[in-house]
């Protein structure tokens, strides 16, 4: 019985530790031109990571959307680190 309750309560944990963030710029979805993993730590409080989209897409016209992403590989490497390290996936699409 214990044993069923861990793997539903891991399987709701995994199922729901996900998240997108996107910021639509120019309307259009095009192919990802740079994705990165940025690093956190205790759950990014007061800490910033940015990336210069139009650097990466060439002109400020050119950049579709933004997104950050919390991956079940991001959830994993926080939930075994106790939230000391928490990385989020960015990555920036251009047209």
């Amino acid at each position: 019985m214990k044993s069923k309750m861990l793997v539903a309560a891991l399987a709701a944990a995994v199922l729901t530790g996900c998240a997108t963030q996107t910021a639509v710029i120019n309307g259009a979805d095009g192919p990802v031109r740079k994705e990165e993993m940025q690093t956190f730590f205790v759950s990014g409080l007061g800490q910033t990571q940015t990336i210069d989209a139009a650097a990466v897409c060439g002109n400020a016209d050119k950049v579709a959307k933004v997104e950050r992403t919390f991956s079940p590989l991001n959830w994993l490497l926080g939930t075994l680190t106790m939230g000391i390290y928490t990385p989020l996936d960015a990555k920036v699409h251009c047209r």
